[in-house]
């Protein structure tokens, strides 16, 4: 798809309208969809929180903006709300959690492919291997407590084996710091850190709201410990923000981002009535980053051009399955550890890790309790309890 983010002027902002039935669609089935479409789904709902969460700041400490802002960010809301109400009622708490964690590592996959900074890349790859154990963890949270085998959601496209041990994710903060882009990286190396960033605070924010809602105390303890782990990840992520980028460069940023993703959706969606919403959010998102032109033009004096070179979209995020690509990352990154911002042998971990570590597990790791017997097979635990009957 030929877009010019200079040049592509979209759907006016004052045309960008909805209703209450506009926002609540028909959601996506659980098994009749492909995995994909809610792995599109769920990326650009974070992605679409993410610009609204930048907006919210940038609204507190910007007073001549503050109704351009506003203005698009009523757009902002009703945009998340229609995408995030896709996700229908017929997952289970726990079957939307096999989504998200399918979401971050074939996302994060794709990306750290796609990354043209190597230290950037291997700080993908780092993060990959903790979201493939989550999904393990969860998978056989899933059997435990619903019976359910969480290849019913990932649809085969993804592995359910355990990488570098949740237990071991638990870092002292300093460690969880990753060095940010230079202000004159790639455009492609920005959008890449923005998306992620976006995909895991969603994914934060979502786990600790269903958390408390189980009864099962193993089960709030595993959201509660892998919520911790998310909440690293939005500091891995976010740090490597150039901290130097003024607002309205964030702001630019931020909606080129959105346009990204979108394209990328709109180019490999495969339900027609879900193109049609990635089609519309393209064009309305193509109207915010105009919008955000101009403040930039005429706040700081800049050239978009500056930020958005020649205003070609760098190559999208692959939505399929990375399967190779991760098993190589299991089998040769599972035992690397952070000290600072450097990715280190396990020997050279930061010592502060390592007690952090220690104190947090001091009454046991959630993550190991829920997997202790747990290892995943076509099937669940209803499947072999009715094949165990049948040899009887």
């Amino acid at each position: 798809m030929a877009i010019n983010l200079l040049t592509d002027r979209g759907q006016p902002l004052e045309r960008q309208q909805f209703t209450w039935k506009d926002l609540v669609r028909n959601p996506i089935s659980k098994l009749d969809d492909d995995a994909f479409t809610r792995v599109r789904t769920i990326l650009m709902n974070g992605v679409e929180l993410d610009s609204l969460r930048v907006k919210q700041a940038m609204l507190r400490t910007n007073g001549p903006l503050r109704a351009p802002i506003a203005q698009l960010m009523r757009v902002e809301q009703h945009q998340a709300t229609l995408v995030n109400w896709l996700i229908g009622a017929d997952h289970s708490p726990i079957e939307t959690t096999i989504g998200y964690e399918q979401t971050a590592i074939e996302v994060t996959a794709s990306v750290a492919q796609l990354e043209p900074d190597a230290y950037l890349a291997q700080a993908y790859r780092y993060a990959l291997l903790e979201d493939f154990d989550h999904l393990y963890r969860y998978s056989a949270l899933l059997d435990r407590l619903e019976g359910k085998d969480a290849n019913n959601i990932t649809q085969g496209h993804t592995d359910i084996v355990p990488a570098r041990p949740t237990r071991v994710h638990h870092r002292a903060p300093e460690h969880d710091l990753v060095e940010p882009y230079g202000m004159d990286a790639a455009l492609a190396t920005k959008l890449h850190a923005l998306t992620l960033t976006g995909g895991e605070y969603q994914t934060h924010d979502y786990y600790m709201n269903i958390g408390p809602l189980f009864t099962d105390p193993l089960a709030r303890q595993l959201y509660a410990e892998i919520a911790s782990v998310e909440s690293q990840h939005i500091v891995h992520y976010g740090s490597m923000l150039n901290p130097n980028e003024s607002p309205l460069e964030k702001l630019l940023l931020q909606e080129a981002c959105e346009v990204w993703n979108y394209c990328a959706c709109v180019e490999q969606e495969n339900n027609p009535r879900i193109k049609s919403i990635w089609e519309r959010f393209l064009d309305y998102e193509l109207g915010h980053l105009q919008m955000a032109i101009q403040l930039f033009k005429e706040h700081e004096r800049r050239d978009p051009a500056e930020l958005l070179g020649d205003g070609k979209l760098p190559e999208r995020i692959a939505f399929k399955s990375h399967r190779d690509f991760v098993r190589g990352v299991v089998e040769q990154e599972s035992t690397m550890r952070k000290d600072g911002a450097q990715f280190v042998a396990e020997a050279n971990e930061g010592k502060s890790s390592l007690a952090h570590r220690q104190q947090l597990n001091s009454d046991g790791s959630p993550s190991e309790i829920v997997s202790a017997t747990y290892r995943w097979s076509p099937g669940t635990e209803l499947a072999r309890a009715a094949a165990q009957l049948k040899a009887a």
